[in-house]
């Protein structure tokens, strides 16, 4: 595989995003070390011998071949090479991001043995790269975090310069999987449950926020603040419901109060806020059984929302989700691709965005060394 020049720009503003395009190492002229191997060993011999007819008649002679060099021309201009790894949790995210970037998926072994276990090799060197891995903790949570775990243990022990794991969602046992995947060097993850759950890291956690991906459908559709309103749907996702509404022109807010009596049961009880003849946006990071969110468009309703949409970053959409969210209370569901979504889970009012350019750009500010967050401001 080609190697790929990734040399970042020295102007103090990051230039705007383009995609990686393959090209062949700028020539300085000043300086050997950046030349190909052709022109260093031409330079190399004018110093040693001090005039160019020296090289001339040099060339002329047979030299002896204790050591021949196999480094590739390439490799002068790309010592910070980048490397980009997909495990089987969502494939077709992986492609978008490496098309996204202008770079190819690197090249792997995988497979399961008779008995489940899992089975990864590397089929190209990571030595002295910056290796991203793509592999979300999505269902099945156990095997995907145990394949990332694998997919770090074997970069690391193949002398990568770096390794980022890019996890899209944090699993439930966020302390587990952070002790568990600490041999990487980076964690990028997408629309954490909890911020405090950052804390369980012991290694840089970069924190991606899909707000601009939906934001901007929004926009397309011609919605605006003045005839819709924010709607968490229960009192922890106030601050998210929040900037969420900052960002749409400081629309209004409104809560669903609820109190759960067991697991996945939520039981809704009333309303704080004004939502009659509006457009309500109900906001979460994800939807599992979609039971409090569908509790909470039930009494948007009845409080007279005009109509009711669901944004939301993780399709989880474990049983009986489908079959809630079809059921006409939704004037559209809106998703990120960070989990794939099922072609059994497809309906007519669901809308699934790729987050495929937005974790590009912050896959190529990572490696570059830019600011991450000034996406988001």
């Amino acid at each position: 595989m080609a190697a790929t020049s990734l040399v970042p720009t020295p102007a103090k503003t990051p230039t705007p995003f383009r995609p990686y395009r393959r090209s062949s190492p700028a020539v300085n002229s000043a300086d050997p070390n950046s030349r190909p191997n052709s022109l260093r060993t031409s330079c190399a011999a004018n110093i040693v011998n001090g005039s160019p007819t020296a090289l001339e008649q040099a060339s002329k002679k047979p030299w002896p071949k204790f050591f021949e060099s196999t480094i590739p021309t390439e490799n002068a201009a790309s010592r910070n090479r980048i490397k980009l790894f997909s495990g089987s949790a969502n494939p077709a995210l992986s492609q978008e991001i490496a098309s996204d970037l202008g770079v190819e998926l690197g090249k792997v072994k995988r497979k399961r043995f008779a008995d489940g276990e899992i089975y990864f090799q590397l089929e190209e060197s990571v030595r002295g790269c910056d290796v991203y891995l793509l592999q979300p903790t999505c269902p099945p949570v156990n095997d995907n975090l145990m394949e990332l775990k694998i997919m770090i243990e074997t970069c690391w022990s193949s002398s990568a310069k770096s390794i980022t794991a890019v996890q899209s969602r944090e699993p439930i046992t966020a302390r587990i999987a952070a002790r568990d995947i600490s041999r990487a060097n980076h964690v990028l993850v997408c629309d954490i449950h909890s911020l405090q759950s950052i804390g369980y890291f012991d290694i840089p956690v970069d924190h991606v926020q899909c707000e601009p991906v939906i934001l901007d459908y929004l926009a397309s559709k011609g919605l605006h603040s003045s005839n819709m309103v924010v709607v968490s749907p229960d009192v922890g996702g106030v601050a998210r419901a929040r900037a969420f509404a900052k960002k749409l022109g400081d629309a209004p807010l409104a809560i669903v109060d609820k109190r759960r009596h067991g697991h996945n049961i939520a039981e809704v009880m009333n309303l704080i806020g004004d939502v009659r003849g509006k457009v309500a946006i109900l906001v979460d990071d994800m939807i599992d059984t979609a039971g409090t969110i569908t509790k909470g468009a039930e009494l948007l309703h009845k409080e007279g929302a005009k109509e009711v949409y669901a944004c939301c970053t993780h399709a989880v959409f474990s049983p009986p989700a489908i079959e809630r969210l079809s059921s006409g209370l939704f004037q559209e569901v809106i998703v990120t691709n960070t989990i794939p979504v099922a072609d059994e889970n497809y309906f007519p009012q669901l809308t699934v965005l790729s987050t495929a350019t937005l974790l590009a750009e912050t896959i190529w500010r990572l490696h570059n060394e830019y600011s991450v967050s000034s996406i988001f401001r």
